[in-house]
């Protein structure tokens, strides 16, 4: 699938791995790149890859991920203005670690996971991306029918696709019970999504980075992560965001390229 010319959303896009993808598909010559987000660093981003680009090709929009009524109201105006999105990478993720059970020292109860947690998690790591996949592939469905287009046809170009962010900690990962599954929950969504999607021309896929030098990662805290992470990793460091960038465009522009991808720095957890 060639990345130039192609418009593509991107939604988690005021930092990290989200941040990162919008410069790189910038520096792709994509046609024009849709970014989503609820902070306001989304316009200032918009703003600087404009100046770059010397051309508006970037389009902030500043929301809810979890709210479908706003998901919907991208996509009519990104369509609008500049035709009909064909990438989509659902980057918006937040987490909410602690332990599933522990001991409060003091009662001597067991504290549980808040479900209300788990459930926001969900929300925003799982639902979210796989419906916002799913709002750009029913929409290439419905330009095909409406052309009069059935099944996809080998000989044409592609579509469209959709890279979805996994993580390591989907193999497990202690403290993170509610972030871990919905990890693990975009791999069986990527792969079902491929399966029917591919109908329509649309491939589906999943990266998983490893621990990569973000503002989610760093509010570890530097001590914990020079000893629990760093020793852990091959790399002796954290995987730059441009890295994981790089590798995304490589899985959308190389139809070979499907199921998942591991982009962890040779991370090797310790059991303890």
């Amino acid at each position: 699938m060639n990345i130039k010319d192609k418009v593509a959303l991107i939604t988690g896009a005021a930092g990290g791995i989200g941040q990162a993808v919008a410069t790189e598909l910038s520096n792709c010559e994509v046609k024009a790149i849709a970014l989503v987000d609820q902070s306001a660093c989304v316009e200032e981003l918009a703003v600087r890859i404009n100046r770059w680009a010397g051309h508006n090709i970037a389009s902030a929009y500043r929301g809810d991920t979890t709210d479908s009524d706003f998901r919907r109201k991208v996509y009519d105006h990104v369509e609008a203005a500049y035709g009909r999105v064909g990438i989509c990478i659902p980057a918006a993720g937040i987490t909410r670690d602690s332990l599933a059970v522990k001991i409060d020292k003091e009662t001597g109860k067991a504290v549980i996971y808040p479900v209300e947690q788990f459930r926001l998690v969900m929300e925003v790591n799982l639902v979210a991306p796989v419906y916002w996949a799913v709002e750009m592939v029913a929409r290439i469905a419905e330009d095909r029918q409406k052309s009069g287009i059935g099944k996809w046809d080998p000989q044409e170009p592609i579509q469209g696709a959709v890279i979805f962010i996994g993580s390591v900690s989907s193999l497990g990962n202690r403290g993170q019970i509610a972030y871990a599954a919905t990890k693990k929950g975009l791999e069986a969504a990527a792969k079902t999504l491929m399966l029917e999607s591919m109908y329509h021309g649309v491939r589906c896929a999943v990266i998983h980075p490893g621990f990569t030098d973000t503002p989610m990662v760093q509010a570890m805290g530097e001590a914990y992560i020079n000893k629990f992470i760093l020793p852990a990793t091959q790399l002796k460091r954290l995987i730059k965001p441009q890295e994981i960038a790089n590798a995304i465009c490589f899985m959308i522009s190389n139809a070979a390229v499907s199921g998942e991808l591991w982009a962890d720095a040779g991370w090797h957890p310790c059991i303890s």
